[in-house]
Parts: structure tokens; C-alpha cells; sequence
């Protein structure tokens, strides 16, 4: 029989998100239920609770960057128990049949993913999917994963998505040993991609507009950092990098960092703006067969396998814990870049 939670959500894109009771089904044969504790707040959290992407549907309970304990598993779950810990990052199903699920690429499925906020309910719970900014979660076992005791669980949640939305690219244009790797923004996704292309062995430049965050970006790895405003700075790095994450979430002129790039360099978009950013120009890309390039999160197996990296390698987000109570007031500190580098709610704050 499902059982009713507490959530946060919001009913409207001009309304604030506020106390909510919903349903979450009672695990099936090859359900996992997970008693929540932490879930990050990402970015796309309030693009979507303001439907700034014009593809929200309501009401939206969001959070995709879940850490909890396992409380009961289905008869034919393997590989959880109650009392693991245990991660939901941004999908919680897919078609499975298609090339992309059966390459083990769920976050490109063509049959239709299911988010795991907003999403129509298969399993018809609750007319949509809701996500972590709630006390407890079922899940098919294949959307849920391993989290090592080795990491803080608060400040791992934000791994479920910022940590493999930066992972994914990185692995896939190979950065490694001798690679020199530009980080365009030091945010959610920017202090990660710092940390990550660092463990990898790359040579990181950080590229940012705030000054103030120079110390900062060499603490996190980077082994220098650029002023993205200072135009002779830009022009001094032309044709030096292999690689670049660009993970800015607003709209801005690409063409310094296309420059930035070698012959056969890569600039890979992974901040997803509201407004289209200016157009690039071509010739800069013709004449050094240089490319622009978009990822998408990663699928499940390569966000377990960036989960035991983080592990391996003792890499977590830098966080501010903060109440369920206080999402609305950190929405508008995270539209000002008041947080170093990821919100993380404690749902202890829900359950009284």
C-alpha cells in the first residue's frame, strides 16, 4: 500500500516551494526504497521550478542528487540491503531497448527516459515523478547505485549529478596524463570538473570572471587560472588546450575559448542556459579542426564507475548544508553565486 511523505514543492513557475504530502509505492520484486538524508540542489532544479526551459510540468517536487539508506528492498534485488547507502542521480528508468540504453547510455535513450522529477509515473503513484527534496524514495534497482562508506554522505549527493556531468565528458575526450584541460566556470559543476581533471592527471587551467575565486580554483587543483574578462589574458592562452569543460549556465560568447583550443581541440558545453549563447564563429573552427561539443550526464554504469573514482580518490563537493525550510532563500543566493560550490539539504529538516 503506498505510503504518504513529506516533500517540497512547487505548484506554479511564480510560486515559491513550500510543504507537500505525496505517495511513494511500496517496493515491488526489484524495488529499492531509500529513506533519504541528504539531496543536492543543482541548477537545473530552478530552471525547472520556474520552467525557464518551457518543459515543466506541475506540480514539481525536484532534487536528482539523492543519498539515503536502504530501508526494504523487492525478493529480486541484488546488491542492496537495508542499511546501505545507497545514490539516485537524475534518471530513475528508461526504454532499455533502444541502441543507447543497450550501450548502457540510459542518459541518451531514444524511447523515452524517465527523470526522476517530472516525469509521467509509470507506476502511476503519483501522476509525475518526484524527486529528492522528500524523505523517501522507490526505485528500480537498476537506477539505484553504490555509494561508498569512504565518502561523506552530504557532501557526496552533489556527485549524482554535478560530479558525472563533469565526469562523463572528461572520460569521453580521454583527459589524462599529459592533457592540458581549460575548466570554463568555478560553480557547481566547475569546482567539480577542477577536482576530477585534476585526479585524471591533466595539467587544469581555470578559466573565471571573478577574481576572488583565483585562490580558490588552486586550493580545488587548478594549476593556473585565467580572468576570463582580461582579453590580453585570453589571448595569451590561444591554441594551448586539448580539452575544454565549459560548465557556465549563462549565455555567453564562446569564441575566446574556441581560440583557447589546439588543432583538433574540444570545447564540450555541459551548463545548460536559459537563452541561446551568441553565435560561434567558423573559420576559427575550420582552420584548426577545432569543435564544439555538447554531454549529457552519463549513464548508469559510468556514474557507478564515477563514483568509486570519487572514492578512490577521496573526492566530494564542497557544500553548505542547509534546511529543507531555506530552498527558497538558497534559489536566490545560487542566482547570485552566493555558494561555494553546492547546496546540500539535510532531510533530517523534513522529518521533524
Amino acid at each position: 500500500m503506498p505510503k504518504t511523505i513529506a516533500a517540497f514543492a512547487t505548484p506554479s513557475a511564480t510560486s515559491k516551494l513550500g510543504p507537500v504530502s505525496i505517495k511513494r509505492r511500496d517496493p515491488g520484486p526489484r524495488d529499492v526504497e531509500i529513506e533519504i538524508l541528504f539531496c543536492g540542489v543543482c541548477h537545473s532544479d530552478l530552471h525547472f521550478a520556474r520552467n525557464e526551459w518551457g518543459m515543466t510540468l506541475y506540480p514539481c517536487v525536484p532534487g536528482h542528487e539523492i543519498i539515503g539508506r536502504v530501508t526494504r528492498v523487492g525478493a529480486q534485488v541484488k546488491g542492496f540491503k537495508p542499511g546501505s547507502m545507497a545514490g539516485v542521480g537524475c534518471l530513475v528508468d528508461s526504454c532499455r531497448d533502444c541502441p543507447s540504453c543497450r550501450e548502457g547510455l540510459e542518459n541518451y535513450c531514444e524511447g523515452g527516459m524517465v527523470l526522476t522529477y517530472g516525469s509521467p509515473d509509470k507506476h502511476g503513484t503519483e501522476p509525475l515523478t518526484c524527486g529528492g527534496y522528500s524523505t523517501s524514495i522507490t526505485v528500480d534497482q537498476d537506477f539505484v547505485l553504490r555509494v561508498s562508506d569512504r565518502l561523506d554522505p552530504a557532501a557526496a549527493a552533489p556527485l549524482l549529478c554535478a560530479g558525472i556531468t563533469t565526469y562523463s565528458p572528461l572520460r569521453h575526450w580521454r583527459v589524462g596524463k599529459g592533457t592540458r584541460v581549460g575548466v570554463v566556470g568555478l560553480g557547481g559543476l566547475g569546482h567539480m570538473g577542477v577536482k576530477l581533471a585534476r585526479a585524471m592527471g591533466a595539467q587544469v587551467v581555470l578559466f573565471t570572471t571573478s577574481p576572488g575565486k583565483a585562490e580558490d580554483a588552486r586550493r580545488l587543483g587548478a594549476h593556473e587560472v585565467v580572468i576570463s574578462k582580461d582579453a590580453s589574458a585570453m589571448e595569451a592562452r590561444a591554441n594551448s588546450l586539448d580539452f575544454i569543460l565549459n560548465t557556465v549556465a549563462a549565455a555567453h560568447d564562446l569564441n575566446p575559448f574556441v581560440n583557447a583550443l589546439r588543432r583538433d581541440g574540444t570545447m564540450c558545453l555541459v551548463g545548460a542556459p536559459d537563452r541561446p549563447h551568441p553565435p560561434v564563429q567558423v573559420m576559427p573552427m575550420i582552420f584548426k579542426r577545432r569543435a564544439v561539443a555538447g554531454s549529457l550526464i552519463g549513464g548508469l554504469k559510468q556514474t557507478q564507475e564515477m563514483l568509486d573514482f570519487c572514492a578512490e580518490h577521496g573526492i566530494v563537493s564542497d557544500i553548505e548544508r542547509i534546511p529543507m525550510q531555506k530552498i527558497n532563500e538558497a534559489y536566490e543566493r545560487m542566482l547570485k553565486g552566493d555558494v561555494r560550490y553546492r547546496f546540500v539539504i539535510d532531510l533530517a529538516s523534513l522529518r521533524g
